[in-house]
């Protein structure tokens, strides 16, 4: 119930409800309602998922694949860190501007790279521990993710319009399927230095947090997990 809480208020607040909650609240009301709803949820997940008993899990991801999901981690550590740079679908002033511009780092790699961070974080953890308090929030994530990746394309179209159409063209849902197909260039994909040392410094961060909840193997993936 709290995932569901959070992935469902999550994506009521961004789609259905913005638009009135924006003329009402205004975009600063609307910015605190929605912090605090998703404070509020997060917190809720966090209790949910102490609060259920550690079960054995049905799988357990084999040694060899560690090593992989904590490059799969740092990806999308890079991901998170460039995305908060010059992002397009920002809901701040000026942000829409930039679809006009030729994609390139972490926007070359696709479009949704915040969304995409969350993504693999999710299909990480399906992929190393099914317990069942890590399957529910890692498959409400995921949703949130994808769900909240086509539903942002969706409103960009409306509110920003042919030029959001136009940059929908030149990028890619799928990451690096805009270079693969040759529509942009291979070079234009480099994250950049800023990207590349924030990606690493979460990453190193995560790690370091989770270090204490699992094996020395699992360290390198930066996800405690049952």
């Amino acid at each position: 119930m709290a995932t569901t809480g959070f992935v469902g208020s999550h994506l009521a607040l961004s789609h259905p409800l913005r638009l009135r909650l924006v003329q009402n609240l205004g975009e600063a009301g609307f910015t605190a309602l929605y912090s605090i709803v998703a404070i509020l949820t997060l917190g809720w997940v966090i209790l949910a998922y102490r609060a259920i008993e550690f079960s054995m899990p049905l799988w357990i991801a084999p040694g060899w694949w560690w090593p992989v999901a904590s490059a799969v981690m740092l990806f999308a550590c890079v991901l998170l860190a460039g995305s908060l740079i010059r992002n397009p679908a920002f809901p701040v002033r000026g942000a829409a501007k930039r679809a006009g511009e030729p994609p390139r780092g972490v926007y070359a790699i696709t479009r949704h790279p915040m969304n995409w961070s969350f993504a693999l974080w999710a299909l990480v953890h399906i992929s190393l521990s099914w317990s069942p308090r890590n399957l529910i929030v890692a498959i409400g994530i995921l949703v949130l993710a994808m769900a909240g990746s086509i539903g942002q394309d969706r409103k960009k179209r409306s509110v920003v319009g042919q030029n959001w159409v136009d940059y929908e063209r030149r990028t890619s849902f799928v990451p690096f399927a805009a270079v693969a197909t040759r529509k942009l260039a291979w070079r234009s994909a480099f994250p950049g230095w800023i990207a590349l040392g924030g990606g690493l410094t979460f990453w190193l961060v995560a790690t370091w947090l989770h270090a204490p909840e699992v094996s020395p193997i699992a360290t390198l993936t930066g996800a405690g997990l049952d």
